[in-house]
């Protein structure tokens, strides 16, 4: 649903401008609450509601007895927060979360199927140019079929 790369900026309010080429799949499939959280690679994730309850359902699955389990849904849920889009098609971002993804102004948006994710400017041209080194092995390990 959410596709592509946008250079975008961050008011000094910590509201972030979506892209209006990822407002428009929002508006046809009738998303208007998201939910923003700590996402990986120092990456902020935004979810719209429907995929951020099959997300919660998956969580719910999780056994309580594993550390890692328990340290997952902390550090996902802890810091997430429920965001609307406001008639300029802006979402607040909350300081923790600007703070955990070092946004201070400019910034990347990358669709990413069912999540929008927001990256610091210079560390996705790191992230990117590192991990598009290993792009063909990883579509051969891990996807498993022909495009």
């Amino acid at each position: 649903m959410f596709y592509g790369e946008y250079e975008h900026t961050v008011d000094e309010k910590g509201r972030l401008i979506v892209p209006s080429k990822l407002r428009a799949p929002m508006k046809d499939n009738f998303i208007d609450r998201f939910f923003v959280t700590r996402g990986f690679e120092k990456c902020l994730f935004i979810f719209a509601e429907q995929e951020w309850r099959r997300i919660e359902e998956k969580f719910r699955q999780l056994p309580i007895t594993k550390s890692v389990a328990r340290s997952l849904a902390r550090n996902f849920y802890s810091a997430a927060c429920e965001s609307d889009c406001d008639k300029q098609g802006r979402i607040l971002i909350p300081k923790r979360l600007l703070d955990y993804a070092g946004l201070q102004k400019e910034v990347i948006i990358i669709g990413v199927s069912k999540r929008i994710e927001v990256w610091d400017k210079e560390n996705w041209k790191i992230y990117s140019e590192k991990s598009l080194e290993n792009y063909e092995q990883a579509a051969e390990d891990i996807v498993g079929f022909d495009f």
